[in-house]
């Protein structure tokens, strides 16, 4: 019954979701550390993530339980369906910022000093659809936060190199987000959900993502050359930026049957081989 239980909070909160800004968190610490580190921070970097994933989807849930109820794409979400109590959702959140919190405050001081902000953005971007088109930049800015989060762990200072990666993850993120949001065009239209593809349509939200992925690609180019990676880390790059090219194949103006395989897929690969290629590099020092 317990297991049952944890599973269905696991599927509420989209757990395997955490394969997207995690292994960028890694990869931050990574090229921070220039091939020195240690297991310390590694283990705090790892409770940090999980907590802030686990509060940001928790109350993004909780948030837009009304919206998902009405959009027929999300209307068999747990909290739709009554599968999990609103007090189970926020309590899960809570959780979440409590394990974030203890691992911020076991890290580095600037991390600890940093800690109501990754809270204010964590709590707020679930708010932004409500009021602009920007909010797949929001989106963006708060998960691309998690790479920056790692570099900081492990170098307790903000370098030129920390913000280049975050600014990558920021427009990869915000990119497939867009492509994302192209399936629910028509429904936040309607019901005065603010999105790039509602506000400007399906065809410019694409060409959108397409600019914003060629930006990601560049950022990790100017984000290894500043922190001094190897050529393992650029054949990584190299590679991300040919599943890039791929994903945006997949999806086109009249054909957005396979929205999810490039959101899920594609972007799993581009977050565990950045990361696979970083180790590679910082092992090979």
């Amino acid at each position: 019954m317990l297991a049952a239980r944890l599973r269905t909070y696991l599927e509420l909160v989209r757990f395997e979701h955490t394969l997207f800004a995690l292994p960028f968190a890694y990869v931050g610490l990574m090229l921070a550390s220039r091939g020195r580190t240690d297991l310390r921070v590694w283990l705090w970097v790892t409770v940090a993530m999980v907590g802030a994933r686990t509060a940001a989807m928790a109350l993004n849930r909780l948030i837009d339980w009304k919206i998902d109820a009405l959009n027929p794409r999300t209307a068999d979400r747990h909290l739709p369906r009554g599968l999990v109590k609103p007090s189970e959702t926020l309590a899960l959140a809570l959780i979440g910022f409590a394990l974030l919190s203890w691992a911020a405050l076991n890290l580095n001081p600037l991390t600890a000093r940093l800690l109501p902000l990754a809270l204010l953005f964590l709590t707020g971007y679930s708010y932004t659809k409500r009021f602009t088109w920007t909010c797949h930049f929001w989106l963006g800015l708060t998960v691309g936060a998690a790479a920056a989060g790692g570099w900081i762990a492990q170098s307790a200072r903000f370098e030129a190199g920390a913000y280049a990666l975050w600014a990558a993850v920021t427009f990869w993120i915000a990119g497939f987000d867009i492509l994302y949001a192209t399936q629910d065009e028509a429904f936040d239209r309607q019901h005065g959900v603010h999105s790039l593809p509602a506000r400007f349509g399906v065809a410019k939200a694409l060409r959108t993502a397409r600019w914003l992925h060629l930006f990601t690609w560049l950022l990790f180019i100017a984000s290894g050359a500043l922190s001094g990676a190897g050529v393992w880390y650029y054949i990584g790059v190299a590679l991300v930026g040919l599943v890039l090219v791929y994903e945006h194949v997949l999806v086109k103006p009249n054909d957005l049957s396979r929205v999810n395989k490039a959101f899920f897929e594609a972007n799993v690969v581009i977050s565990l081989g950045m990361f696979v290629f970083t180790l590679l590099d910082v092992l090979t020092r």
